[in-house]
């Protein structure tokens, strides 16, 4: 499967974004979908998994009450609407997808060691 994420860039200290992934060369609700960032001098980190019917998702802690994740398998195409943006949350944004189903331990390990495929990113920066 490949992935294009898009819909990155500049916005003010409060403001929202939609990132957008869209997936070829497979049908993506055979995949977990996840999104995951880089800040400048900072590893990378999760950002959110959702399972392949978007009926189940996972956050990190600190982003679930303003970062949603969601999917449209019809579009094969995922999304993460991110509202009420901090500077700190200035970095390259990736979408990842894996064949593995999402639940309590794939979830763990999604999130510590990463999915099997990768976006290339697309910059949100958000200034003060």
């Amino acid at each position: 499967v490949q992935l294009q994420a898009c819909g990155g860039g500049l916005v003010q200290a409060g403001g929202s974004l939609r990132l957008s992934c869209a997936a070829s060369g497979s049908t993506l609700r055979h995949y977990t979908m996840g999104w995951y960032r880089q800040a400048p001098g900072k590893e990378r980190e999760p950002v959110a998994a959702i399972n392949w019917s978007g009926a189940r998702s996972f956050y990190a802690d600190s982003l679930r009450e303003r970062f949603t994740i969601s999917r449209d398998n019809a579009s094969n195409r995922a999304y993460l609407q991110m509202n009420s943006l901090k500077p700190e949350d200035t970095a390259v944004y990736y979408c990842a997808a894996d064949p593995r189903a999402l639940g309590a331990e794939t979830r763990a390990a999604m999130f510590k060691y990463g999915m099997d495929y990768w976006g290339q990113g697309t910059q949100v920066t958000v200034s003060s």
